[in-house]
């Protein structure tokens, strides 16, 4: 008979508020992160907040009226969520390309 236990943190509960991201695992331990290391959560509103689902088993949490995926593993490790950098690198190539236009009239 196999007692396979995992190792992995699951959460089994989360709160937002205005200031943090705090979640309960299984073994007990609470972990929390600052609300800003989610930008589309820090932008959401306190009712989008608190709506979410427990994804992977418990491996992270789901806030699907803002698509935030957030990882037990990611808040234990400290890895905030990153903004898309496609807006910026689209403003940067089109001032460039706006710069090499001025320069060759």
């Amino acid at each position: 008979m196999s007692t396979a236990v995992s190792l992995e943190p699951r959460i089994v509960d989360v709160r937002v508020s205005d200031e943090t991201i705090t979640a309960r695992l299984a073994d007990g331990r609470t972990i929390s992160v600052p609300l800003v290391w989610s930008w589309r959560l820090s932008e959401a509103t306190p009712d989008q907040r608190s709506h979410w689902e427990i994804i992977g088993d418990g491996l992270g949490v789901h806030w699907p009226e803002v698509d935030e995926d957030i990882s037990a593993e990611g808040m234990l490790n400290g890895i905030p969520a990153r903004r898309r950098r496609q807006k910026r690198v689209g403003r940067e190539r089109q001032a460039a390309v706006k710069r090499n236009c001025e320069l060759r009239s």
